[in-house]
């Protein structure tokens, strides 16, 4: 396939006008719908007009799902790295190809590399934005829509810091707009299951409660031999510098980009920011945890660079109600697995753990869910769920048909319910694994006043809590 915008160069320190320029250029024959669901009031008859934040690797994710409903029209692109975008094209128009796909062509959409000047110039012709870029760019690329008053689908985690999470609800609120984040697991049918079981008493009271995970692999994050990295210069179809945005501006390095920043804490949240959001948040559903009143951290090694080789973090919950206090452990990297369960199957002893889990241990029963995402809960061992399959509790959770995108999407056209993850439910989700975060990053244990929204025992610590961003990227 060809270059979709032959002329469309990406340098590394594009000025206004000439990236003005080449925006108008790779869409000088395209003509916008001129109308929103907006204006439309939530009309069936009505297309959602839709701009991507951040479309290659994750980003094609939402790319692919917005091209199936044909209640779409995707009619703005913006990412910094011409390389992925030539990717996404590619992969969309053999998408196309193969299927039955409704939206309009893709090289039809309009391209931008700063979102900035994308809701500074086009705001007025799209109604919602997914955002899929590194984690230092889910907050302001989502508050910049919030102000503009567009729905909002962001993956996980949320933010970088808590105080960005928060600062999305209330803005999400005041706005009235539809919110979602990406943690798959939370509209699927395993993490109704465990919710109603634990609501139905069938594990009985919860104290303790392991997951775990192992290191990151080299595709995600490559350990640097020594640190500060050497500067190497950007490739051509990439802008560094809008690339690091809101983070403190630091050399280029190929070991970081396009995939390889989760470890990196100025970029990512390590491997707890993740995958928690999937693998904690049955437990944190299920057990109505709300905010730790402790975390506590054990780290290989203290870096404000990069996350650590193995950690363990441990979080303690308060009495809910009559629900008990909770203890919950996160491990992650070599050794940090929990202790395999009493009631583990004995004809699986022999291999152990997954690589990858979640319990909750009951007074009654032991429920597990392996894998990172809350797909397939079972009581341990082998009789006990048996026994239990012949009388499982009615369901009483809804549930959602085709995934957390489709269900945004209903919400938006008023054909379906708030999403499962809408910022009301999914920012102390987050907060909860951020806090996990500052504990791992800092080394040190925190003492959390959740209504506050504050650190208790160590001040100085708040500042990580904090919004922060480099001059020109502060929303």
């Amino acid at each position: 396939m060809n270059t979709p915008f032959p002329h469309l160069t990406l340098s590394s320190h594009p000025t206004r006008r000439a990236f003005l320029k080449t925006s108008a250029l790779a869409t000088a024959a395209f003509a916008l719908p001129r109308f929103s669901i907006a204006q439309a009031g939530g009309s069936h008859n009505s297309k959602i007009n839709v701009a991507c934040i951040g479309i290659g690797n994750r980003g094609f994710y939402a790319v692919s799902e917005l091209m199936k409903d044909p209640r779409v029209n995707l009619v703005a692109f913006c990412d910094v790295d011409q390389a992925l975008v030539e990717k996404t094209y590619q992969r969309g128009a053999e998408l196309k190809a193969g299927s039955q796909l409704t939206c309009a062509d893709l090289p039809t959409v309009r391209l931008f590399r700063d979102y900035r000047e994308m809701f500074a110039t086009f705001a007025d012709k799209f109604d919602a934005v997914t955002v899929s870029t590194p984690d230092h760019h889910h907050y302001p690329a989502a508050m910049l829509a919030i102000k503009h008053g567009k729905h909002v689908y962001v993956e996980k985690p949320l933010t970088h810091t808590v105080g960005e999470a928060r600062a999305l609800r209330e803005a999400a609120k005041k706005k009235g707009i539809i919110s979602q984040m990406g943690n798959q697991g939370r509209a699927t049918e395993g993490i109704r299951l465990m919710r109603e079981w634990v609501q139905a008493g069938v594990i009985g009271d919860v104290r303790e409660v392991h997951a775990w995970s192992p290191a990151f692999s080299q595709t995600y994050f490559i350990r640097p031999e020594a640190l500060p990295l050497e500067k190497q210069t950007p490739p051509e179809t990439l802008d560094w510098d809008l690339w690091c945005g809101p983070a403190p501006m630091r050399g280029y390095h190929e070991s970081i980009v396009p995939m390889r920043w989760r470890g990196w804490w100025h970029y990512g949240n390590g491997m707890l920011g993740d995958w928690a959001c999937h693998t904690l948040d049955a437990p944190f559903w299920a057990l109505d945890l709300g905010s730790p009143a402790s975390v506590e951290p054990e780290v290989s090694e203290v870096s404000d660079e990069i996350s650590p080789r193995h950690a363990r973090i441990k979080y303690r919950f308060p009495a809910r109600g009559a629900r008990p206090p909770v203890t919950l452990t996160w491990g992650e990297g070599p050794g940090m697995k929990p202790a395999t369960p009493r009631d583990w199957e004995d004809d699986t002893k022999k291999s152990g753990l997954p690589e990858r889990g979640m319990m909750m241990l009951g007074a009654k029963h032991t429920l597990f869910a392996p894998g990172g995402r809350p797909d397939s809960p079972r009581l341990l061992g082998t009789k006990v769920m048996e026994e239990f399959k012949q009388n499982r509790p009615a369901p009483t959770i809804p549930r959602v048909i085709g995934g957390p995108m489709k269900e945004w999407l209903n919400a938006i056209a008023k054909e379906g319910p708030l999403p499962g993850s809408n910022f009301e439910y999914s920012v102390p989700l987050s907060e909860m694994v951020l806090l996990g975060v500052l504990a791992m990053r800092t080394g040190k244990k925190l003492e959390w006043d959740g209504k506050a929204g504050r650190i208790t025992n160590d001040k100085a610590l708040n500042r990580y809590v904090e919004i922060t961003a480099r001059a020109g990227w502060k929303v």
